[in-house]
């Protein structure tokens, strides 16, 4: 009987957001709640013929696919998953199952901006920092910052950030944005006005990411940029860590550059038990919660099912990489 990891499975609803017993006498599953290093995934995945992965929680770089001699089929969703390698799970005559259409039959496009919002709400008010103090038995020890009227700084205006702009109208924000390929005329049709980047920077009270991490935007926030921003300023990012250079960030918080930040992602997600960010009281932080509702995840998993129950059954579907058919029958 084939074997299925369902790993990362942090708030332990995998099993509750899709029927698995329609694997029943296809396959045996073992869910794993804990964050996998590269040698414990080696070790612990090295059984398993299938592993259901939930958006980039787990990297499958080549040095990893190399030690999973067992491993068939890697489900991932969306069209792409970036920190996995393709090429070398192709080599290997691994299929890669991509997410289907199911899930634009779902309303789960409000979760990251809903996340989003909370999370910039949370910052500018302190939510974090005073809610700590009083279950320590203290008091009020900052005051927050009144969204309405300030300008809102959108860094790209695709799905999620025109919602952002709706939210910030409802709030009676000024919004401004910038991305590569923004125009005037687009951002106008959203009630955006289309900036540059180092106008962005200097002009909004709020800078929040809503770009999608390519070669182009890596590191597009630099101790540059983050030098442009008003010192009562704040940066939301629920987007991708490696947008902002991460030293900049944290030498720009420490030095009072800008008045906080809040953070979803990060560059290595976990940080380590020690990260700067961890122990900065102007920084409110969430573990890369954008997606993860009950809504989304059963959509997640519901789709990853369908491909894994495919391949089960011998006839694979929604295949990113058709050549490692032929390797796999080779």
């Amino acid at each position: 009987m084939l074997k299925l990891a369902l790993i990362d499975d942090y708030a332990h609803v995998a099993m509750e957001s899709a029927d698995w017993k329609r694997l029943h006498g296809k396959a045996e599953i073992t869910v794993f709640d804990k964050h996998l290093t590269e040698d414990e995934a080696a070790r612990e995945l090295a059984p398993f013929d299938m592993i259901c992965t939930i958006r980039e929680r787990m990297a499958f770089p080549r040095s990893l696919i190399e030690r999973l001699p067992n491993l068939k089929l890697i489900t991932i969703v969306g069209a792409r998953l970036t920190n996995l390698d393709l090429e070398a799970a192709t080599e290997r005559g691994i299929i890669v199952a991509h997410s289907g259409r199911s899930l634009a039959f779902v309303n789960t496009a409000s979760a990251t901006p809903e996340l989003t919002w909370g999370l910039m709400i949370a910052t500018v008010r302190h939510l974090a920092a005073q809610d700590r103090r009083m279950r320590a038995g203290l008091w009020q020890s900052e005051v927050g910052t009144i969204l309405a009227g300030k300008t809102l700084g959108l860094l790209g205006l695709g799905r999620i950030g025109k919602r952002m702009a709706r939210y910030g109208k409802a709030f009676d924000m000024e919004l401004i944005a910038w991305s590569q390929n923004l125009t005037e005329e687009a951002a106008a049709t959203e009630g955006v006005r289309r900036v540059e980047k180092d106008a962005l920077f200097r002009q909004a009270d709020v800078v929040s990411i809503h770009l999608v991490l390519s070669d182009r935007t890596r590191g597009l926030v630099t101790a540059r940029e983050l030098g442009l921003m008003k010192p009562t300023a704040f940066l939301i990012n629920t987007s991708r860590g490696p947008i902002v250079v991460e030293k900049d960030l944290i030498a720009a918080l420490n030095g009072g550059t800008i008045a906080g930040a809040g953070l979803d992602v990060f560059d290595a997600e976990p940080p380590p038990a020690d990260h700067p960010f961890r122990a900065m009281d102007n920084v409110t932080l969430t573990p890369h919660l954008g997606y993860a509702t009950h809504e989304t995840l059963a959509a997640f998993y519901s789709d990853s099912l369908e491909a894994i129950e495919a391949f089960a059954d011998g006839a694979p579907i929604r295949v990113s990489n058709p050549e490692a058919l032929e390797r796999g029958q080779s």
